[in-house]
């Protein structure tokens, strides 16, 4: 999977959260909680949503690495390719 796809698949699983969000107004180096407002229950379920389309497993001890969608992309690029 691609950086690109990665991204992709990040927003499209954030905007079926929380489906206000306009993904064009996303700045993927910039923390999601700080462009919109996510709670622990939307983290929580973006986590989820991602595990549920990647089969990658995020254990709730990394949730504080993946802040932005570029934490997203470095975190589960190597772990989706070594699949």
């Amino acid at each position: 999977m691609t950086d690109s796809e990665i991204r992709e698949l990040v927003l499209r699983e954030l905007c079926n959260i929380a489906p206000e969000i306009d993904p064009a107004q996303i700045d993927s180096t910039i923390n999601l909680r700080d462009q919109v407002d996510l709670d622990s229950m939307n983290v929580l379920d973006l986590m989820v949503a991602i595990h549920d389309a990647t089969g990658v497993e995020i254990p709730e001890a990394d949730y504080p690495k993946i802040l932005t969608i570029e934490d997203f992309v470095r975190y589960l690029r190597p772990r989706i390719n070594n699949k």
